[in-house]
């Protein structure tokens, strides 16, 4: 972590939250928890994966922050435990590794985001806040279209009343879809809103993910509502009913 500490202020956003960094570094981790209370968080500590997985499984939890590399239990498992056990908090990953694996595997298996050491507080207390943003503004009424729902709270999917498992990438994906039903949303807004505008990659990702979407909530359930148009981008049926 660099040395850009911003001034504190009890009346910040996010004030008040509970904040749980799961690091084996110690200097780094008490670090970052003074930072995040002066800061106006109420912050918790562990030093192993066992220990962060059974903190993080708290109700009064609203952030965690997780290392990859841990004693006992790596990050990986810690998240993908969490997301399998129904938990939703907002996690954002941290590691000593980089490039864009290593990004893909911690959102895939249902990080919220990602940053790579070393870093500044500055930038660790912006994506805070951005987390604790979503989390509230996701805290709404289930998103539903037909037999098809999207939970923002639980970050879960159901089809005519079947669990349906999607990854992050999917989940966020379906849910840019059906936040806009019946219109067409850009290839372009998708690549932004799902993997982010400095995204470098092959933007036929899309399509990838479109695909994987169709094959997990529509094909098994006899159903074709994610339409492509050619060109544009894709667009999910407001009426699922309809031919």
């Amino acid at each position: 972590m660099t040395n850009s500490a911003t001034e504190p202020n009890s009346a910040l956003e996010g004030a008040g939250s509970r904040i749980l960094v799961v690091e084996d570094e110690a200097a780094l981790a008490d670090g970052v928890a003074r930072g995040l209370r002066a800061e106006g968080f109420e912050v918790e500590v562990a030093y192993d994966g066992l220990t962060g997985l059974d903190k993080a499984r708290g109700t009064d939890i609203d952030l965690v922050i997780l290392d990859i590399m841990l004693p006992g239990l790596n990050g990986y498992r810690v998240c993908r435990t969490l997301r399998a056990e129904g938990v939703g908090t907002p996690i954002l990953m941290l590691t000593a590794k980089s490039g864009e694996y290593d990004e893909a595997e911690a959102l895939d298996t249902g990080a919220d985001d990602f940053l790579s050491k070393p870093f500044s507080f500055v930038v660790l207390v912006a994506r805070v806040r951005a987390l604790l943003r979503r989390s509230v503004d996701g805290k709404a009424q289930p998103l539903v279209i037909g037999d098809l729902m999207l939970d923002p709270l639980a970050r879960t999917c159901s089809r005519a009343g079947q669990q349906v498992s999607l990854t992050t990438r999917e989940y966020e994906l379906l849910e840019a879809l059906m936040r806009k039903p019946g219109q067409v949303v850009a290839k372009s807004e998708l690549l932004d809103r799902v993997w982010g505008t400095d995204f470098e990659g092959d933007p036929n990702v899309v399509e990838v993910y479109v695909g994987y979407l169709r094959r997990k909530i529509d094909r098994p359930f006899g159903r074709n509502d994610i339409e492509t148009v050619r060109g544009v981008g894709y667009r999910i049926k407001q009426d699922p009913t309809a031919p």
